[in-house]
């Protein structure tokens, strides 16, 4: 087979042949990268004010639904940090620890703060974001990343470099879209499922405090 469609199939991505119409590029290359938010000190924290997203916030690809168990910046400290800013469709990636978690960004988080133990993917084309964030999520990626990861156990870390070396096997806009969709659907209904577990474990705590304290009413009588 000869050609560029020839060219595509002979190509990897994340070490695996590629079918016919993909391509494998960098991510660098069709992403903005950015590393380096800020370190706030304790001083700097206030109860009120810019959330500040760091690793131990990304859990299950997503941020927190409410800011208020997260740490914030003083609103006078957030204002100089505009280029730490995420918006949506933005990828958070952790740098340090565990290397290569990772969450996506709605809207409903856009314009929060990320610290320095992340990397910030900003995609160029939105609609891109979906499918990224399903590769990124997908474990060939983290052992890639994690076999490049320098230091020591529990302080290992990945370069900026490195995450922009990234090979990204990338299909047709079309077919991007479908799988992005499709996984994005799935993760949804992860999501409606942990809130109604969360919602289920507070419930039996509600009721075993009544039950131990003798609170909640006994049957009635005939």
């Amino acid at each position: 087979m000869s050609g560029k469609a020839g060219e595509s199939v002979g190509r990897r991505g994340l070490g695996r042949d590629l079918p016919q119409g993909w391509a494998s590029v960098r991510l660098g290359e069709i992403c903005d990268i950015q590393g380096g938010g800020p370190a706030v000190r304790t001083a700097q924290q206030a109860e009120e004010g810019t959330p500040l997203v760091r690793p131990a916030d990304l859990r299950h690809q997503r941020l927190p639904s409410s800011p208020s168990a997260m740490i914030c910046v003083d609103p006078d400290r957030a204002r100089g940090l505009s280029k730490y800013r995420i918006l949506a469709n933005d990828i958070l990636v952790t740098r340090t620890g565990t290397v290569g978690r990772v969450a996506l960004v709605t809207e409903q988080e856009s314009g929060w703060l990320y610290n320095t133990h992340l990397f910030r993917v900003r995609v160029r084309e939105t609609v891109q974001a979906p499918y990224l964030m399903a590769l990124l999520s997908h474990r060939d990626a983290g052992e890639w990343l994690e076999r490049r990861a320098a230091g020591t156990t529990g302080m290992r870390s990945i370069t900026l470099r490195t995450l922009q070396e990234l090979q990204v096997p990338l299909p047709p806009p079309e077919r991007q879209s479908e799988i992005g969709s499709a996984l994005r659907a799935v993760d949804e209904k992860i999501r409606a499922h942990e809130e109604v577990v969360r919602a289920t474990v507070e419930l039996r705590g509600t009721l075993a405090d009544l039950l131990l304290s003798d609170r909640l009413p006994g049957p009635s009588g005939p």
